[in-house]
C-alpha cells in the first residue's frame, strides 16, 4: 500500500469549487472518483467519475493514475 498518499494534506472544496475545477480540466487531466455505493452511483454522478465504493478503495488503488489530481466524493 502506498502510505505517503494517506498521510500528504488534502484540500476541500465545497460542491461550487469542486463543479469550477472540473470544467476548467481537461477530463484526461484529473480523475472524478465516486466512493460511494452502486446505487448511490446508478441514481446520478457526475458525468466521467469512476465508481470504486470507500470499503473496496484500499484494494483498488492501482485503478487511480497517482500522475493525476483528483476529485472525490
Amino acid at each position: 500500500m502506498r502510505w505517503k498518499q494517506f498521510l500528504t494534506p488534502a484540500k476541500s472544496f465545497n460542491a461550487e469549487q469542486a463543479r469550477g475545477y472540473i470544467s476548467d480540466r481537461s477530463s484526461d487531466d484529473v480523475t472524478i472518483l465516486d466512493v460511494r455505493q452502486p446505487g448511490e452511483y446508478e441514481d446520478g454522478h457526475i458525468p466521467g467519475a469512476k465508481l470504486i465504493p470507500l470499503p473496496d478503495l484500499a484494494d483498488r488503488l492501482d485503478e487511480i493514475d497517482p500522475d493525476k489530481p483528483a476529485v472525490v466524493y
